[in-house]
């Protein structure tokens, strides 16, 4: 997905937010000046987070924050597997909960994270009309399928993506799981150490994609993943930035999300944190 000129603004103004220093500021400006046309937001921001370290040191640490959102949801799971599991369609009803998990975002552009606003968001678990010809479609590719991988997110959402796939294997008992995480420390984003901590190894392979970025760039990836993304029959990529970096690609991918910032907001022309399902064929 290109980078449209409003979205290097945004970028922009995001790394201005974070610094006056001018020597900084013109590198960045300098990096989005010369973007080639397949750059993605998710490489730029990998660019800029070292650009970062180069100045001024290490970033933030998130590490308190995702452990925080990973307990909060962990301690919801017994409650949350009652209602999927006495939903009419499970895996409808796991898929809508591990979509809204993709509001704990600490990286979206202008967006700030609300532990209330998160937890109101399950008062509505139903899936949408405009979601079922692409649910059915993932179901179809589910049923015909043996591999299927899980592209995370944010941490807090991994737990989510656990019971979906806990009722995935339920219902497709030959589907073989993989989940594919961050290769390193990014602001919230799950790793491979999160992912283990929520228990998300005891339903799938965990890989990573060898890097410290927030989505999954094809020719970054190291072979394992590589491998996985390209040999999969089933592939549900979650979040924003996933959906930046993959869309395009050639690949038949399932992405779920939802719309946080104005670029996704004015792509699909809905309010703020609606959610989407969307299939690339």
């Amino acid at each position: 997905m290109r980078i449209s000129e409003s979205c290097a603004r945004c970028l922009y103004d995001r790394q201005r937010s974070r610094t006056d220093n001018a020597a900084y500021l013109a590198e960045v400006k300098d990096i989005l000046d010369h973007r080639r046309e397949d750059d993605t937001t998710a490489y730029m921001g990998y660019l800029f987070n070292r650009l970062h370290e180069k100045y001024f040191g290490k970033g933030p640490d998130f590490s308190e924050v995702k452990k925080q959102y990973n307990d909060l949801v962990l301690g919801m799971e017994e409650s949350l597997r009652r209602e999927i599991e006495g939903a009419p369609d499970p895996v409808a009803r796991a898929l809508v909960m591990c979509r809204i998990g993709n509001y704990i975002d600490f990286g979206a552009a202008m967006y700030h994270v609300e532990q209330e606003e998160f937890l109101s968001l399950f008062g509505d678990t139903d899936m949408q009309e405009r979601d079922l010809p692409v649910y059915r479609s993932f179901l179809k590719k589910c049923e015909e399928g043996s591999r299927f991988l899980l592209v995370c997110d944010n941490c807090g959402e991994i737990v989510l993506d656990r019971l979906l796939l806990e009722q995935l294997r339920k219902r497709f008992p030959q589907l073989r799981f993989t989940a594919l995480v961050r290769g390193g420390a990014v602001v919230n984003d799950a790793t491979e150490e999160d992912a283990i901590y929520v228990g998300l190894h005891r339903v799938a392979e965990i890989l990573t994609n060898g890097m410290p970025i927030a989505g999954t760039i094809l020719e970054m990836l190291p072979p394992e993943a590589r491998a996985a993304l390209e040999e999969a029959d089933v592939i549900l990529a979650k979040g924003q930035a996933n959906y930046e970096s993959m869309y395009g690609l050639g690949l038949h991918v399932f992405y779920t999300f939802l719309c946080k910032c104005d670029l996704f907001i004015s792509r699909f022309q809905v309010p703020k944190l609606t959610g989407m399902f969307v299939e690339e064929a």
